[in-house]
């Protein structure tokens, strides 16, 4: 008689939801209001794929692209690339990896991973202001809606 075991495996975690974009684009939209911040905003689910985005009327036209590489960014490292300055500078461990893959990741601050339930479900980029006015932007949002 054979008996087998297998490893339990980990209870599901509810994945991003468009409502949920609409929710944190709503949030990094108000947060940016509040520090007088013009950008663009995305939200991608844990595959990298863009679930949600809104640029504003008057933020600069690469806010919209810089805003989704830092959400891809995030959610392929599953870090906030406020933390992944240093690590791409010359001297730095990641120095290779900005030109290493077929889709570019941006290192500057602005992309801030989501998880529930401590499992990465995806991640926010908001682009057009100062980088440390991008990463406020975001963790605001995030805050607001639950999904730090």
């Amino acid at each position: 008689m054979s008996t087998t075991t297998s490893a339990p495996t980990a209870p599901a975690v509810r994945p991003l939801t468009t409502r949920d974009a609409e929710l944190l684009i709503d949030a990094a939209v108000r947060a940016a209001e509040d520090l007088d911040v013009r950008g663009s905003v995305s939200v991608v689910d844990a595959g990298g794929q863009l679930l949600g985005f809104r640029r504003d009327d008057a933020a600069v036209l690469i806010s919209g692209e810089t805003s989704t590489r830092k959400a891809y960014t995030a959610v392929q490292l599953d870090t906030p690339t406020a933390d992944l300055v240093e690590l791409v500078r010359p001297d730095g461990l990641f120095h290779t990896l900005p030109t290493a893959l077929d889709r570019p990741l941006l290192f500057l601050a602005g992309g801030v991973p989501l998880h529930r339930d401590g499992r990465l479900i995806g991640a926010l980029g908001f682009g057009g202001g100062a980088p440390e006015q991008d990463h406020r932007i975001a963790a605001a949002a995030i805050a607001e809606v639950g999904l730090a």
